[in-house]
């Protein structure tokens, strides 16, 4: 598949994802924390339906289509759980918890004007980064 094809479906499913956490107001921290402390359980009908529809996809995308959209064929890559994926896992819950900021959220808030989040980015590439240097060269995931 065309290359430049690809970068374009790319750039408008991102943006459609932007859209919709910006209209579901998932870049308000506020918000997630909110839902996080059971005060309001609006974004429960959001993750359910993103839910219902990723799950819908993964299971008719296969049967409908004879290869992918952008891809030569299907595939699957089952992994087991490792011990550092289940740390990472906790601490990203943790953080998202603290904050209310994952990082779809934060560069879609970007977008709508909300510079604090620039502090939340910062903080997620700093830990990106320092896992990338603890784990580099760990094939295993200890």
């Amino acid at each position: 598949m065309n290359k430049l094809l690809s970068m374009v479906a790319v750039l408008i499913c991102g943006g459609l994802f932007g859209i919709g956490l910006s209209v579901s107001t998932m870049i308000q921290p506020e918000i997630i924390l909110s839902f996080l402390t059971f005060s309001d359980f609006g974004l429960l009908l959001v993750l359910g339906g993103a839910t219902t529809v990723t799950l819908l996809i993964y299971q008719l995308g296969p049967k409908l289509l004879k290869t992918p959209l952008f891809a030569d064929k299907f595939s699957v890559r089952p992994e087991a759980p490792v011990k550092r994926t289940l740390i990472g896992s906790a601490l990203f819950g943790i953080g998202w918890g603290l904050c209310g900021v994952c990082p779809g959220p934060a560069i879609a808030g970007l977008g709508a004007g909300n510079w604090p989040l620039v502090l939340a980015l910062l903080g997620m590439f700093a830990g990106g980064y320092v896992q990338g240097k603890w784990f580099s060269g760990d094939s295993q995931g200890a």
